[in-house]
Protein backbone atom coordinates (compact mmCIF):
# COMPACT_ATOMS: atom_id res chain seq x y z
CA UNK A 1 0.00 0.00 0.00
CA UNK A 2 1.40 3.38 -1.02
CA UNK A 3 2.07 5.87 1.75
CA UNK A 4 0.37 9.21 1.47
CA UNK A 5 2.23 12.12 3.12
CA UNK A 6 0.42 15.41 3.36
CA UNK A 7 2.15 18.71 4.21
CA UNK A 8 0.18 20.68 6.82
CA UNK A 9 0.61 24.43 7.36
CA UNK A 10 3.37 26.74 6.17
CA UNK A 11 7.00 26.23 7.06
CA UNK A 12 8.72 29.43 8.21
CA UNK A 13 12.02 30.00 6.42
CA UNK A 14 15.08 29.92 8.68
CA UNK A 15 16.25 33.50 9.24
CA UNK A 16 19.99 34.03 8.93
CA UNK A 17 21.62 35.04 12.21
CA UNK A 18 22.60 38.68 12.24
CA UNK A 19 26.14 39.67 13.21
CA UNK A 20 26.01 41.89 16.28
CA UNK A 21 28.29 44.85 15.55
CA UNK A 22 29.56 47.71 17.72
CA UNK A 23 32.11 50.44 17.06
CA UNK A 24 34.74 52.02 19.27
CA UNK A 25 35.92 55.63 18.90
CA UNK A 26 38.38 57.71 20.89
CA UNK A 27 39.79 61.21 20.61
CA UNK A 28 42.54 62.87 22.62
CA UNK A 29 41.53 66.09 24.37
CA UNK A 30 42.02 69.10 22.12
CA UNK A 31 44.04 67.20 19.51
CA UNK A 32 41.58 66.09 16.83
CA UNK A 33 40.13 68.45 14.27
CA UNK A 34 36.38 68.94 13.95
CA UNK A 35 36.21 66.47 11.06
CA UNK A 36 37.44 63.69 13.31
CA UNK A 37 35.68 64.85 16.44
CA UNK A 38 33.99 62.37 18.72
CA UNK A 39 30.49 63.31 17.59
CA UNK A 40 31.49 62.92 13.94
CA UNK A 41 32.87 59.45 14.56
CA UNK A 42 29.77 58.38 16.49
CA UNK A 43 27.48 59.58 13.68
CA UNK A 44 29.62 57.91 11.01
CA UNK A 45 29.72 54.50 12.71
CA UNK A 46 26.04 54.56 13.66
CA UNK A 47 25.02 55.11 10.04
CA UNK A 48 27.65 52.73 8.64
CA UNK A 49 26.62 49.76 10.79
CA UNK A 50 22.86 50.24 10.43
CA UNK A 51 23.08 50.38 6.63
CA UNK A 52 25.09 47.15 6.38
CA UNK A 53 23.07 44.07 5.40
CA UNK A 54 23.27 41.21 7.91
CA UNK A 55 24.48 43.40 10.75
CA UNK A 56 22.67 44.23 13.97
CA UNK A 57 23.58 47.63 15.41
CA UNK A 58 24.84 47.36 19.02
CA UNK A 59 25.97 50.94 19.57
CA UNK A 60 29.07 53.10 19.47
CA UNK A 61 31.33 53.14 22.51
CA UNK A 62 33.25 56.41 22.63
CA UNK A 63 35.84 57.93 24.97
CA UNK A 64 37.48 61.30 25.22
CA UNK A 65 40.80 60.54 26.88
CA UNK A 66 44.32 61.93 27.09
CA UNK A 67 45.92 58.49 26.82
CA UNK A 68 45.34 55.14 25.20
CA UNK A 69 45.48 53.19 28.45
CA UNK A 70 42.49 51.05 29.38
CA UNK A 71 42.22 52.50 32.90
CA UNK A 72 41.42 55.97 31.54
CA UNK A 73 38.67 54.81 29.16
CA UNK A 74 35.34 54.10 30.80
CA UNK A 75 33.46 53.16 27.62
CA UNK A 76 36.29 50.95 26.40
CA UNK A 77 35.93 48.94 29.59
CA UNK A 78 32.15 48.86 29.07
CA UNK A 79 32.71 47.55 25.53
CA UNK A 80 34.93 44.74 26.83
CA UNK A 81 32.36 43.84 29.50
CA UNK A 82 29.61 43.58 26.84
CA UNK A 83 31.85 41.41 24.68
CA UNK A 84 32.51 39.11 27.63
CA UNK A 85 28.75 38.96 28.25
CA UNK A 86 28.21 37.62 24.70
CA UNK A 87 26.42 40.71 23.39
CA UNK A 88 28.82 41.55 20.53
CA UNK A 89 30.33 39.55 17.64
CA UNK A 90 32.32 42.25 15.80
CA UNK A 91 33.97 45.50 16.87
CA UNK A 92 34.90 48.13 14.30
CA UNK A 93 37.45 50.83 15.06
CA UNK A 94 39.32 53.41 13.03
CA UNK A 95 42.92 52.35 13.73
CA UNK A 96 45.27 50.55 16.07
CA UNK A 97 46.28 53.79 17.78
CA UNK A 98 42.61 54.53 18.55
CA UNK A 99 42.19 51.10 20.12
CA UNK A 100 45.44 50.93 22.15
CA UNK A 101 48.88 52.55 21.98
CA UNK A 102 50.61 49.94 24.09
CA UNK A 103 51.60 46.80 22.19
CA UNK A 104 51.15 44.55 25.23
CA UNK A 105 47.73 46.03 26.06
CA UNK A 106 46.59 45.65 22.46
CA UNK A 107 47.65 42.01 22.11
CA UNK A 108 46.26 41.03 25.51
CA UNK A 109 42.88 42.57 24.61
CA UNK A 110 42.80 41.08 21.10
CA UNK A 111 43.69 37.61 22.37
CA UNK A 112 41.01 37.76 25.04
CA UNK A 113 38.39 38.81 22.47
CA UNK A 114 39.52 36.08 20.05
CA UNK A 115 39.13 33.48 22.81
CA UNK A 116 35.44 34.41 23.08
CA UNK A 117 35.00 34.62 19.26
CA UNK A 118 34.81 38.41 19.01
CA UNK A 119 36.44 39.85 15.89
CA UNK A 120 37.98 43.34 15.77
CA UNK A 121 38.30 45.16 12.45
CA UNK A 122 40.78 48.04 12.04
CA UNK A 123 39.66 50.21 9.13
CA UNK A 124 42.90 52.04 8.31
CA UNK A 125 45.01 48.88 8.35
CA UNK A 126 42.24 46.69 6.83
CA UNK A 127 42.87 43.92 9.38
CA UNK A 128 40.46 41.42 10.92
CA UNK A 129 41.88 39.94 14.13
CA UNK A 130 40.13 36.61 13.53
CA UNK A 131 42.06 36.10 10.28
CA UNK A 132 45.05 33.74 10.23
CA UNK A 133 47.71 36.42 9.85
CA UNK A 134 45.84 39.11 11.83
CA UNK A 135 47.84 38.88 15.05
CA UNK A 136 51.23 38.79 13.33
CA UNK A 137 50.47 41.96 11.36
CA UNK A 138 49.03 43.61 14.46
CA UNK A 139 52.21 42.94 16.45
CA UNK A 140 54.31 44.86 13.91
CA UNK A 141 51.82 47.69 13.48
CA UNK A 142 51.18 48.09 17.21
CA UNK A 143 54.92 48.38 17.85
CA UNK A 144 55.06 51.08 15.19
CA UNK A 145 52.10 52.90 16.78
CA UNK A 146 53.81 52.75 20.17
CA UNK A 147 57.04 54.20 18.77
CA UNK A 148 55.03 56.91 17.01
CA UNK A 149 53.38 57.78 20.33
CA UNK A 150 56.81 57.92 22.02
CA UNK A 151 58.14 60.18 19.28
CA UNK A 152 55.16 62.55 19.62
CA UNK A 153 55.64 62.61 23.39
CA UNK A 154 59.35 63.43 23.08
CA UNK A 155 58.57 66.22 20.62
CA UNK A 156 56.05 67.68 23.04
CA UNK A 157 58.57 67.48 25.91
CA UNK A 158 61.11 69.31 23.74
CA UNK A 159 58.61 72.11 22.99
CA UNK A 160 57.72 72.45 26.68
CA UNK A 161 61.41 72.50 27.67
CA UNK A 162 62.07 75.31 25.19
CA UNK A 163 59.17 77.30 26.64
CA UNK A 164 60.54 76.79 30.16
CA UNK A 165 63.98 77.96 29.04
CA UNK A 166 62.34 81.13 27.70
CA UNK A 167 60.48 81.66 30.99
CA UNK A 168 57.03 80.80 29.60
CA UNK A 169 54.51 79.17 31.93
CA UNK A 170 52.92 75.94 30.71
CA UNK A 171 49.96 73.98 32.06
CA UNK A 172 48.73 76.60 34.55
CA UNK A 173 46.23 75.31 37.09
CA UNK A 174 43.56 76.85 39.30
CA UNK A 175 45.16 79.14 41.84
CA UNK A 176 43.50 81.19 44.57
CA UNK A 177 43.89 84.91 43.91
CA UNK A 178 44.13 84.61 40.12
CA UNK A 179 42.01 84.07 37.05
CA UNK A 180 43.74 81.99 34.41
CA UNK A 181 42.88 82.53 30.74
CA UNK A 182 44.62 82.71 27.38
CA UNK A 183 46.25 85.97 28.44
CA UNK A 184 47.92 84.31 31.42
CA UNK A 185 47.43 84.89 35.16
CA UNK A 186 45.23 87.88 36.03
CA UNK A 187 44.64 88.90 39.69
CA UNK A 188 41.13 88.06 40.87
CA UNK A 189 39.83 91.05 42.85
CA UNK A 190 37.42 88.82 44.80
CA UNK A 191 39.99 86.36 46.12
CA UNK A 192 43.16 88.46 46.33
CA UNK A 193 42.17 89.71 49.84
CA UNK A 194 41.94 86.10 51.08
CA UNK A 195 45.49 85.35 49.93
CA UNK A 196 46.83 88.51 51.55
CA UNK A 197 44.96 87.69 54.78
CA UNK A 198 46.56 84.23 54.89
CA UNK A 199 50.08 85.66 54.55
CA UNK A 200 49.43 88.30 57.22
CA UNK A 201 47.96 85.79 59.66
CA UNK A 202 51.03 83.59 59.33
CA UNK A 203 53.18 86.62 60.17
CA UNK A 204 50.88 87.34 63.14
CA UNK A 205 51.60 83.86 64.48
CA UNK A 206 48.39 81.97 63.64
CA UNK A 207 48.83 78.25 63.01
CA UNK A 208 47.97 76.76 59.59
CA UNK A 209 45.26 74.70 61.25
CA UNK A 210 43.71 77.77 62.93
CA UNK A 211 43.67 79.70 59.64
CA UNK A 212 42.10 76.78 57.75
CA UNK A 213 39.45 76.27 60.43
CA UNK A 214 38.51 79.96 60.46
CA UNK A 215 38.18 80.06 56.65
CA UNK A 216 35.93 76.98 56.76
CA UNK A 217 33.82 78.49 59.55
CA UNK A 218 33.34 81.62 57.43
CA UNK A 219 32.20 79.54 54.46
CA UNK A 220 35.17 80.50 52.28
CA UNK A 221 36.17 77.79 49.79
CA UNK A 222 39.70 76.93 48.70
CA UNK A 223 40.89 77.20 45.09
CA UNK A 224 39.11 74.02 43.92
CA UNK A 225 35.94 74.68 45.90
CA UNK A 226 36.59 72.25 48.75
CA UNK A 227 37.27 72.72 52.45
CA UNK A 228 40.48 74.19 53.76
CA UNK A 229 43.19 72.09 55.41
CA UNK A 230 46.50 73.05 56.97
CA UNK A 231 48.29 71.64 53.91
CA UNK A 232 46.44 74.14 51.68
CA UNK A 233 47.77 77.03 53.76
CA UNK A 234 51.30 75.62 53.56
CA UNK A 235 51.12 75.35 49.75
CA UNK A 236 49.84 78.90 49.35
CA UNK A 237 52.46 80.63 51.51
CA UNK A 238 55.34 78.82 49.77
CA UNK A 239 54.13 79.49 46.21
CA UNK A 240 56.47 81.96 44.50
CA UNK A 241 53.81 82.84 41.90
CA UNK A 242 52.19 85.17 44.44
CA UNK A 243 55.13 87.59 44.05
CA UNK A 244 54.91 87.47 40.24
CA UNK A 245 57.65 84.89 39.63
CA UNK A 246 57.40 81.25 38.53
CA UNK A 247 59.43 78.16 39.29
CA UNK A 248 58.94 76.06 36.16
CA UNK A 249 58.90 72.28 35.74
CA UNK A 250 57.99 71.46 39.36
CA UNK A 251 56.26 68.38 37.93
CA UNK A 252 56.54 66.27 34.77
CA UNK A 253 54.84 63.34 33.00
CA UNK A 254 56.40 60.00 33.95
CA UNK A 255 56.14 58.40 30.48
CA UNK A 256 54.29 58.59 27.15
CA UNK A 257 51.87 55.78 28.04
CA UNK A 258 50.67 56.51 31.59
CA UNK A 259 51.30 60.27 31.38
CA UNK A 260 51.08 60.51 35.16
CA UNK A 261 52.06 63.88 36.65
CA UNK A 262 54.85 63.34 39.21
CA UNK A 263 56.90 65.70 41.39
CA UNK A 264 60.27 66.72 39.96
CA UNK A 265 62.83 65.68 42.57
CA UNK A 266 65.84 66.49 40.45
CA UNK A 267 65.20 64.17 37.52
CA UNK A 268 64.80 67.22 35.23
CA UNK A 269 66.12 70.80 35.46
CA UNK A 270 63.93 73.52 36.98
CA UNK A 271 63.79 77.11 35.74
CA UNK A 272 63.11 80.20 37.86
CA UNK A 273 61.51 82.99 35.82
CA UNK A 274 61.03 86.46 37.30
CA UNK A 275 58.16 88.89 36.58
CA UNK A 276 56.13 86.40 34.53
CA UNK A 277 52.87 88.00 35.70
CA UNK A 278 51.48 90.54 38.16
CA UNK A 279 52.24 89.67 41.78
CA UNK A 280 49.73 90.15 44.61
CA UNK A 281 52.15 89.72 47.57
CA UNK A 282 55.14 92.03 48.03
CA UNK A 283 58.61 90.44 48.14
CA UNK A 284 59.34 91.50 51.74
CA UNK A 285 56.15 89.88 53.06
CA UNK A 286 56.80 86.70 51.07
CA UNK A 287 60.39 86.41 52.34
CA UNK A 288 59.29 86.94 55.96
CA UNK A 289 56.70 84.19 55.63
CA UNK A 290 59.30 81.81 54.14
CA UNK A 291 61.48 82.28 57.24
CA UNK A 292 58.49 81.51 59.47
CA UNK A 293 57.65 78.43 57.38
CA UNK A 294 61.23 77.14 57.68
CA UNK A 295 61.21 77.65 61.46
CA UNK A 296 57.91 75.81 61.80
CA UNK A 297 59.23 72.95 59.71
CA UNK A 298 62.28 72.68 61.98
CA UNK A 299 60.05 72.80 65.05
CA UNK A 300 57.97 69.84 63.93
CA UNK A 301 60.81 67.94 62.22
CA UNK A 302 61.43 65.80 65.32
CA UNK A 303 57.81 64.73 65.62
CA UNK A 304 57.15 61.05 65.11
CA UNK A 305 55.47 60.52 61.75
CA UNK A 306 52.21 58.53 61.73
CA UNK A 307 52.93 55.00 60.55
CA UNK A 308 50.89 52.11 59.23
CA UNK A 309 49.94 49.58 61.91
CA UNK A 310 47.64 46.59 62.14
CA UNK A 311 44.92 48.98 63.42
CA UNK A 312 45.21 51.33 60.40
CA UNK A 313 41.90 51.54 58.53
CA UNK A 314 40.24 49.14 61.00
CA UNK A 315 38.99 51.56 63.68
CA UNK A 316 35.88 53.46 62.53
CA UNK A 317 34.13 56.48 64.07
CA UNK A 318 30.40 55.83 64.50
CA UNK A 319 29.71 59.57 64.42
CA UNK A 320 31.29 60.63 61.10
CA UNK A 321 32.21 57.28 59.54
CA UNK A 322 35.89 58.15 59.10
CA UNK A 323 38.78 55.92 60.11
CA UNK A 324 40.87 56.54 63.19
CA UNK A 325 44.41 57.78 62.59
CA UNK A 326 47.58 56.89 64.47
CA UNK A 327 48.78 60.06 66.22
CA UNK A 328 51.59 61.05 68.56
CA UNK A 329 51.22 63.84 71.11
CA UNK A 330 52.92 64.62 74.41
CA UNK A 331 55.20 61.65 73.87
CA UNK A 332 52.39 59.08 73.72
CA UNK A 333 51.10 57.12 70.73
CA UNK A 334 47.41 56.51 70.20
CA UNK A 335 44.48 56.61 67.76
CA UNK A 336 41.94 59.37 67.14
CA UNK A 337 39.20 60.16 64.64
CA UNK A 338 40.74 61.66 61.47
CA UNK A 339 37.92 64.23 61.26
CA UNK A 340 38.69 65.42 64.78
CA UNK A 341 42.42 65.53 64.02
CA UNK A 342 41.95 67.65 60.88
CA UNK A 343 38.94 69.81 61.84
CA UNK A 344 38.67 69.81 65.63
CA UNK A 345 35.99 68.93 68.17
CA UNK A 346 33.38 71.14 66.47
CA UNK A 347 33.33 68.65 63.56
CA UNK A 348 33.46 65.37 65.53
CA UNK A 349 34.03 64.15 69.07
CA UNK A 350 37.56 63.08 69.67
CA UNK A 351 39.30 61.22 72.46
CA UNK A 352 42.61 59.57 71.82
CA UNK A 353 42.75 55.84 72.55
CA UNK A 354 46.29 55.08 73.83
CA UNK A 355 47.94 52.36 71.73
CA UNK A 356 48.93 50.33 74.77
CA UNK A 357 45.33 50.48 76.05
CA UNK A 358 43.99 49.40 72.64
CA UNK A 359 46.41 46.48 72.48
CA UNK A 360 45.54 45.37 76.03
CA UNK A 361 41.75 45.45 75.57
CA UNK A 362 42.09 43.76 72.15
CA UNK A 363 44.09 40.90 73.68
CA UNK A 364 41.43 40.59 76.38
CA UNK A 365 38.67 40.44 73.75
CA UNK A 366 40.53 37.80 71.71
CA UNK A 367 41.38 35.75 74.82
CA UNK A 368 45.15 35.94 74.29
CA UNK A 369 47.75 36.58 76.99
CA UNK A 370 49.25 39.47 75.05
CA UNK A 371 48.41 41.35 71.85
CA UNK A 372 49.03 39.18 68.78
CA UNK A 373 48.88 40.97 65.41
CA UNK A 374 48.34 37.79 63.40
CA UNK A 375 45.39 36.66 65.57
CA UNK A 376 43.91 40.17 65.38
CA UNK A 377 44.18 40.33 61.57
CA UNK A 378 42.70 36.82 61.26
CA UNK A 379 39.63 37.40 63.45
CA UNK A 380 38.73 41.12 63.59
CA UNK A 381 37.01 42.85 60.65
CA UNK A 382 36.70 46.31 62.24
CA UNK A 383 36.44 48.20 65.53
CA UNK A 384 33.64 50.76 65.89
CA UNK A 385 33.95 53.69 68.31
CA UNK A 386 30.38 54.74 69.27
CA UNK A 387 31.54 57.21 71.91
CA UNK A 388 34.35 58.10 74.34
CA UNK A 389 35.81 55.06 76.13
CA UNK A 390 33.58 52.69 74.13
CA UNK A 391 34.61 50.07 71.58
CA UNK A 392 32.68 47.49 69.55
CA UNK A 393 34.82 44.64 68.17
CA UNK A 394 33.27 43.22 64.97
CA UNK A 395 34.53 39.70 64.25
CA UNK A 396 34.78 38.26 60.75
CA UNK A 397 32.36 35.49 61.74
CA UNK A 398 29.64 38.08 62.47
CA UNK A 399 29.98 38.31 66.26
CA UNK A 400 30.18 41.65 68.06
CA UNK A 401 31.73 42.31 71.46
CA UNK A 402 31.27 45.62 73.30
CA UNK A 403 34.06 46.87 75.56
CA UNK A 404 34.78 49.90 77.71
CA UNK A 405 38.23 51.17 78.53
CA UNK A 406 39.43 53.30 81.43
CA UNK A 407 41.73 56.30 81.24
CA UNK A 408 45.18 55.56 82.51
CA UNK A 409 46.47 57.56 85.49
CA UNK A 410 49.18 60.16 84.98
CA UNK A 411 51.74 57.95 86.70
CA UNK A 412 51.10 55.20 84.14
CA UNK A 413 51.20 57.50 81.13
CA UNK A 414 54.10 59.80 81.87
CA UNK A 415 57.57 58.88 80.68
CA UNK A 416 60.83 59.94 82.36
CA UNK A 417 61.29 62.56 79.63
CA UNK A 418 57.83 64.02 80.27
CA UNK A 419 58.47 64.16 84.02
CA UNK A 420 61.78 65.97 83.45
CA UNK A 421 60.11 68.55 81.17
CA UNK A 422 57.45 69.19 83.80
CA UNK A 423 60.13 69.56 86.50
CA UNK A 424 62.03 72.10 84.40
CA UNK A 425 58.86 74.13 83.77
CA UNK A 426 58.13 74.19 87.52
CA UNK A 427 61.69 75.42 88.23
CA UNK A 428 61.31 78.19 85.65
CA UNK A 429 58.09 79.39 87.29
CA UNK A 430 59.75 79.42 90.71
CA UNK A 431 62.70 81.49 89.40
CA UNK A 432 60.32 84.18 88.21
Amino acid sequence: MEKIIQKIGRTMPIQPKLTRVAAYARVSNGKDAMLHSLSSQVSYYSEYIQKHQGWQYCGVYADEAKTGTKANRTNFQRLLDDCRAGKIDLVITKSISRFARNTITLLETIRELKSISVDVYFEEQNIHTMSDDGELILTFLASYAQEESLSASENQKWRIKKKFEQGEMVGMRAMLGYKIDRNGMIPNKQTVPIVREIFQRVIDGDSYYAIAKDLNDRGIKCELGGEWRASHISRIITNEKYVGDALLQKKFRNNHLEKKLVKNKGELPKYYAESTHEGIIDKETFDNVQKIAVERKKKFAGKTEPCISVFSGIIKCANCGKSYRRVTSNGTVGYNCSTYVSKGKSACFGKKIPEITLQTITAETLGTKCFDESVFAEQIEKIIVPGPNQLIFCFKDGREVEKEWKDRSRSEVWTDEMRERARQKTLERLRR
